[in-house]
């Protein structure tokens, strides 16, 4: 199964994604030339971890009747002195009436996340110049 997203440049530091019927803008910081007008890249990239692991906590309570009132999912992260990603803590947060006997159970499903799991086994990216 393959599919696509088309990349163009609208002005300035701004480079906009195009999926599925979906504009997806970033923008870098002020701090490296941009007008930080949306996210930048790499800000989507940890997006997309905490909220993957966010949709599997969401369905593991749907799953069993809970309500996700109270429930929030924390992410933090460090980098080294290069500024390499070195470690992602996600920290979910449920309310005091969440049941205990489902704690194990609601890690192990943020923990199912697709995201993560294709960080665990990445894939082969190539990149390669094409017509004129």
């Amino acid at each position: 199964m393959s599919s696509e997203m088309t990349v163009d440049f609208p002005g300035g530091k701004k480079v906009m994604a195009h999926y599925d019927g979906f504009d997806i803008a970033t923008d870098q910081g002020v701090d490296s030339g941009g007008e930080g007008t949306a996210p930048e890249p790499f800000d989507y990239f940890l997006a997309s971890i905490a909220t993957c692991a966010g949709y599997y906590v969401l369905k593991f309570c749907e799953g069993r009747d809970i309500s996700t009132d109270g429930i929030s999912l924390h992410q933090s992260w460090e980098r080294n002195e290069a500024k390499k990603l070195e470690r992602i803590d996600i920290r979910i947060q449920v309310s005091p009436d969440f049941p205990a006997k489902y704690h194990k159970a609601l890690v192990r499903a943020a923990n199912t996340c697709s995201v993560k799991k294709t960080l665990a086994d990445p894939p082969e990216i190539t990149t390669e110049v094409v017509g004129s």
